[in-house]
């Protein structure tokens, strides 16, 4: 009861790549790259499994951006002639691939990683890939001419990439659309339905991740603009609970989410953000019950998870390692409060 997780990302050791960035250099080339990346999971894995967290991941130490790291292994794509356009509805300016051609998976994309984090614990792993519109939203179209059409592309390139990985042993695949929380028509539209095609027949434990950003100062100056209520999710969690996704992961802590929208998810589990990222305070393990017990008035306790609100890369690593151990101190409280 009460099983923990992270929203995906933690952040690299300074001798892997740059601290404190979202999009940092490497330290290292080639072979020696990727025993750093190996290294850094190790040491990412062990972090989680001494906070208490059930459900771990690889941290994305081999990825330099959680959309980026999966889509320059996509044919069809030029990283080499960028174009600097603003994403995420005006949000902030990215440097963004262009789509030069039909988009295919050349090999496998994240099966090395999976594999070695497979051989690192016996608890629970998950891996998180970008989910198609999030994917749409971070490219330059020159082939397609159509979202709609270039998000489906996608997702036979994730559905492809996911079945791989669950035979090499991942338990939980998560879907990171943050995009979600910003196209609302278009997730009505055809989002879920390129979630659903991504996700069809895969094999195992499934997740979304919508959220309002990592804590990085464009997302926390449009976090400001939105007002008193983020309302947000009441468009969008119909959607999910319609789909076949089996998890919804969602931001709470330190935000103007009403959790009474949590109503709205009648059949799926709730990966509650209690963990807030934005924010350089380390949440105490009271905070964490108090927050559960606030999702709690709204969810059944079986159908609740606890995790961060997003992820943690830009993040210090010892801030991050101190929320991970609230996190797990707060779900054990949780248990014994509850009789769990």
């Amino acid at each position: 009861m009460f099983e923990t997780t992270i929203a995906g990302s933690l952040p690299k050791p300074s001798w892997l790549a740059e601290p404190n960035r979202l999009w940092p250099r490497w330290r290292w080339e080639g072979e020696e790259l990727a025993q750093a990346q190996r290294d850094a999971t190790t040491v990412i894995v062990a972090l989680q499994e001494r906070a208490g967290i059930d459900v771990v991941t690889d941290g994305e130490m081999a990825r330099r951006h959680f959309v980026h790291g999966f889509l320059e292994h996509v044919e069809g794509l030029d990283f080499s002639n960028q174009v600097r356009e603003y994403i995420r509805d005006g949000r902030y300016q990215a440097d963004l691939p262009r789509v030069v051609g039909p988009v295919r998976r050349r090999a496998p994309i994240h099966l090395d990683e999976v594999r070695h984090l497979r051989a690192q614990t016996p608890r629970k792993i998950k891996l998180t890939i970008p989910g198609p519109m999030t994917m749409v939203d971070t490219l330059h179209d020159d082939t397609y001419g159509d979202r709609k059409t270039l998000a489906f592309a996608l997702a036979e390139i994730v559905n492809q990439e996911i079945r791989e990985l669950v035979e090499a042993g991942l338990d939980v695949v998560q879907l990171d659309e943050p995009a979600f929380n910003v196209y609302l028509d278009d997730v009505e539209q055809w989002g879920v339905a390129a979630l659903d095609r991504a996700l069809e027949g895969v094999g195992c434990r499934t997740a979304v991740h919508v959220c309002y950003g990592y804590g990085i100062e464009a997302n926390l100056a449009w976090k400001k603009s939105l007002g008193a209520v983020w309302d947000h999710y009441r468009r969008v969690l119909p959607a999910l609970d319609a789909s076949r996704v089996d998890e919804i992961s969602i931001e709470c802590a330190g935000s103007c989410v009403p959790t009474e929208l949590l109503e709205l998810v009648k059949r799926k589990a709730v990966a509650v953000g209690v963990i807030d990222v934005a924010t350089e305070r380390v949440e105490t393990p009271e905070e964490v019950l108090q927050a559960l017990e606030r999702v709690l008035q709204h969810l059944p306790r079986e159908r609740v998870v606890l995790s961060t609100n997003c992820g943690m890369a830009p993040m210090q690593r010892a801030l991050a390692g101190a929320k991970l151990g609230a996190l797990g101190a707060g779900a054990r409280l949780a248990r014994a409060r509850q009789g769990a």
